[in-house]
């Protein structure tokens, strides 16, 4: 009790300081480090909620030894203190020193949220969704899509009274299954391929590196664990077989242009050329999952752009594989043919976790309206069990980031020379939703 008091008087001392002639807040580089502690403190509370941290080893020391202890109230209070100190702050427009209050403002914002969530309010997925990551998605009537699946099921081969079009489907996909035993080359190929692809483009310092492993048992498809120094540590997720096309996704996604390029010139750009050490954290929860995972998204189709994904998987990574990829110029009128049930996964989100279908109901309709597996609905699931509307910054966030890259004059895409550069400003500026949309 004593201790809440303590900070309830703070957080009144701070919020009161404008109004007291001669006090100043602190400087924003002293206030960043607090951002910092506060973010790490959180951390603990929450396993998986600090993404990357390669700032001060001491603020996270500090955070493991001090802050078991701490409520999430108080937490909450030192958030509030924050955000109001710098609320004080009034840079001139379009400063640095402007652009580092924005941004430390907006991630104490969704750390707000997610505290909320922490101290076990109930808040519907739209509103979580935009209270996290600075987009409210849409949900779609399911019926809607119809004419999608009616428009599949003419391109899927199979007698539809043998089996129900989502089986045929994944028949038919499962031909293109990576062997197990020739995975790990496959994959090494993609990912040297998608940085000989993104290099010219994006000159990285000459140290940056990653390791990369297969791994199972996890709730998502790939991850990047970046460790600071320009190095990443790259798992990717095989507990469901993995198909062809899935080994350039995952190269550009985790590594080249995607994860650990953006983290590499967040590094480079804004923490070693600027000092701004608040960027050595990346909170899971936050508007800038957005940017980090809709420009990984997106990213696929920079450093591929057309037909020529199908061409390298059809020329080298089939052949490698030891898989016949003669039809694939069909498969891939299937996958662009999918891309029209996407609206499906934020219905099936919110219905699932705010508790309007029952989690059998979900599978079912998942596997009827996205044609996925069993398998892969269940799947599925298990990355919403854990990350909740963390599954809206994918197709949200390429849309968002695609759409900025792509604009040009009088409707017409812009040059691909002019899409490289502008991707390279979204990863390494402090960039946020609003600054997109």
């Amino acid at each position: 009790m004593i201790r809440s008091a303590f900070l309830a008087a703070a957080t009144l001392a701070l919020t009161s300081c404008a109004t007291v002639p001669g006090i100043q807040p602190p400087a924003l580089d002293v206030l960043a480090r607090d951002y910092l502690a506060i973010q790490l403190a959180i951390g603990e509370k929450d396993p998986g909620y600090v993404d990357a941290y390669y700032g001060p080893p001491e603020l996270a020391e500090r955070a493991a030894a001090r802050d078991a202890e701490t409520t999430l109230a108080e937490l909450q209070a030192r958030v509030v203190a924050l955000d109001a100190t710098l609320g004080l702050i009034r840079p001139d427009p379009g400063t640095l020193e402007a652009e580092r209050v924005r941004y430390l403002r907006a991630m104490l914002s969704s750390a707000r949220v997610r505290l909320r969530m922490l101290r076990g309010e109930e808040i519907p997925f739209q509103d979580e969704a935009e209270g996290l990551f600075g987009v409210r998605p849409e949900l779609i009537d399911l019926s809607t899509l119809d004419p999608v699946l009616a428009r599949i099921e003419e391109l899927v081969p199979g007698d539809p009274s043998d089996a129900p079009l989502n089986e045929r489907l994944n028949a038919y996909q499962d031909r293109f299954i990576i062997p197990n035993n020739r995975l790990r080359a496959v994959i090494d190929a993609a990912v040297a391929e998608c940085r000989a692809r993104t290099l010219p483009h994006i000159p990285l310092p000459e140290s940056e590196s990653f390791d990369l492993s297969l791994v199972t048992d996890k709730p998502w498809g790939g991850f990047n664990y970046y460790q600071g120094d320009y190095h990443s540590v790259i798992e990717i997720n095989t507990d469901l077989p993995t198909r062809l096309d899935r080994a350039v996704d995952v190269g550009c996604h985790e590594a080249y242009p995607g994860h650990h390029v953006y983290s590499t010139l967040i590094e480079r750009d804004r923490v070693n050329a600027l000092g701004q050490v608040e960027f050595t954290l990346l909170p899971l929860y936050s508007p800038r999952a957005i940017i980090s995972e809709g420009s990984a998204e997106y990213g696929v189709k920079l450093a591929f752009p057309g037909d020529s994904q199908m061409e390298y998987e059809r020329d080298v990574l089939a052949p490698l594989a030891g898989i016949d990829a003669s039809d694939i110029e069909q498969y891939y009128e299937l996958r662009e043919a999918l891309k029209g049930l996407s609206g499906a996964y934020y219905t099936l989100a919110a219905a699932y976790l705010d508790e309007t279908m029952t989690r059998e109901e979900v599978i079912e309709a998942s596997m009827r309206y996205r044609l996925m597996s069993r398998e892969r609905a269940e799947q599925s699931l298990r990355f919403m069990d854990t990350y909740r509307s963390y599954v809206i910054n994918y197709g949200l966030g390429e849309q968002i980031v695609g759409a900025a890259v792509e604009a040009g004059p009088n409707g017409e895409a812009a040059d691909m020379a002019t899409r490289w550069q502008r991707f390279i400003g979204i990863l390494s500026t402090p960039t946020l939703p609003e600054d997109l949309m």
